[in-house]
């Protein structure tokens, strides 16, 4: 059975005005995979109201295409 998982990508703006994206990585410097839509939500929703440089969080599905 295949199952989507969730990631937080981070936009940003660079000195010369580029839109860099970064996913977000876990302790392991590892994409982050969070199992929970709602958990990866709030997630977004903190570091959206946390952000004091103008970056931007949202959440990225990802799915999982393999046959077992």
């Amino acid at each position: 059975m295949s199952k989507n998982v969730y990631t937080l990508k981070k936009t940003m703006v660079d000195m010369k005005g580029k839109k860099i994206h970064v996913l977000m990585t876990d302790n392991h410097s590892e994409i982050l995979e969070l199992s929970h839509k709602n958990i990866a939500d709030k997630m977004a929703e903190v570091m959206n109201a946390n952000t004091d440089n103008g970056c931007y969080y949202e959440v990225i599905e990802i799915t999982n295409n393999m046959e077992n």
